[in-house]
């Protein structure tokens, strides 16, 4: 049985992102265990089990999804099976965390938050990066006026994984490419700093028949209200970058570990005024236990989650535009 205080965790799959963060950053949190994890076949789900002290394991998601003693699933699986088991999470009464991109197109992300507000349980699209509580202390750098208004931002996460044979982000029909699946960090970052939603997307993409045809590398341009630039690079065939810049009239803001953060002094970023440039210290944290116990607040304690499902729908809805324009090559209003 679980704790009383705290929200009861079922996995679904045994990815790396699953192995590696996000079960460790829910271990790690105040509010949360896991109970239970679930795979294909009852020997992947017995090894990721024992090596990160499991109690319990399916051969089988929908076997995790009957069991009345787990509270909240995390789905780390395929981009293209979010919606199929975020839908089967909901009816079966399970508050969802799902990763990023939450769909593969806005009608999906749509249907996927209506289910949940029909069963009445909490959605959220995994973004941890969000959760830093740098990020308040950088949009109170923006709020205080120390930089002036914004002009601009640009912001980059690239990685060259192009030689990893049989890589799920290499299926087309999976929901492949770097915009779904390292773009919609910058679209999201953009989003959250400037409080508002872009009118217009142009995106160029490097479409590789090696990768299925999937966007290997994208760059894009995201309009806001017609007067803020939002320029983005999203690529999985490029050096490691992991970047946000914010350009105001008066001073810019550095953030040099964006979203993938070490949790130490690297997560720090740089305001410079005129010929003043500081170090913003930042508080060391795994980010990833930051986003498990602000949901495990919302379902626990009834706080209004930062991120609800209508962000994620929103976001699907610029992704949407990005992948249209990069195919169509043209500019795609929102």
């Amino acid at each position: 049985m679980g704790q009383p205080n705290k929200l009861r965790w079922g996995i679904l799959g045994s990815a790396n992102i699953a192995v590696r963060s996000v079960i460790p950053g829910l271990q790690q949190s105040q509010l949360n265990e896991v109970t239970a994890l679930a795979s294909r076949t009852s020997e992947k789900a017995e090894q990721a089990a024992t090596e990160l002290g499991i109690a319990k394991t399916y051969d089988g998601y929908e076997k995790l999804l009957a069991d009345n003693e787990i509270d909240a699933v995390y789905i780390p699986l395929p981009n293209h099976l979010h919606y199929e088991w975020t839908l089967k999470a909901a009816a079966a009464g399970k508050h969802i965390l799902c990763e990023k991109p939450l769909a593969l197109n806005t009608a999906q992300a749509e249907k996927m938050a209506a289910a949940a507000s029909e069963a009445d349980v909490h959605l959220a699209e995994a973004f941890m990066y969000r959760h830093h509580t740098r990020y308040d202390q950088i949009r109170e750098v923006i709020a205080s006026g120390e930089i002036g208004d914004v002009r601009g931002i640009h912001s980059t996460f690239t990685f060259n994984n192009s030689g990893a044979d049989g890589n799920v982000r290499f299926r087309k029909d999976w929901g492949g490419g770097s915009l779904y699946d390292i773009g919609c960090y910058s679209i999201s970052a953009a989003r959250m700093l400037l409080g508002k939603e872009p009118t217009a997307a142009t995106v160029v993409a490097l479409f590789s028949p090696q990768h299925d045809n999937v966007d290997m590398m994208a760059s894009g341009l995201l309009e806001f209200d017609g007067q803020i630039g939002v320029t983005f690079d999203s690529g999985m065939w490029a050096a490691f970058r992991n970047t946000l810049e914010v350009l105001g009239t008066q001073g810019t803001i550095e953030v040099p570990s964006a979203y993938v953060s070490p949790g130490d002094e690297r997560s720090n970023f740089f305001v410079t005024v005129g010929d003043q440039r500081r170090e913003v210290q930042v508080a060391s944290l795994n980010q990833y236990a930051a986003q498990a116990d602000a949901f495990a607040r919302t379902v626990l304690h009834g706080e209004k989650p930062l991120y609800d499902a209508e962000d994620a729908v929103r976001n699907m809805r610029v992704l949407d535009a990005c992948l249209k324009s990069a195919e169509q090559r043209q500019r795609v209003t929102l």
